[in-house]
């Protein structure tokens, strides 16, 4: 699932001069890590609901979420088993 991600991200983020073995699965998603923003999150949120069927509702759970690749992962995990 992580690779998988990572491809959803890199294609829907349109971040074409990476790959996914370029992303570290612990590295942060924002700041320093990728360097996404906060529209790059609105935008991961959709891409999740699309790619997963699951749904981020709020800020605090998107944060946890959206921590590293896979704080990602887990929650989709997570969230596709309830």
């Amino acid at each position: 699932m992580k690779d998988k991600l990572k491809q959803i991200i890199i294609d829907g983020l349109n971040l074409e001069d990476l790959t996914p073995a370029d992303i570290n699965d612990d590295a942060p998603l924002f700041g320093e890590g990728l360097g996404l923003d906060s529209l790059d999150a609105v935008e991961l949120v959709i891409l999740v609901q699309k790619h997963f069927g699951v749904a981020i509702k709020d800020m605090n759970e998107g944060q946890k979420a959206f921590q590293s690749i896979n704080t990602l992962a887990a929650y989709i995990a997570e969230q596709q088993k309830a």
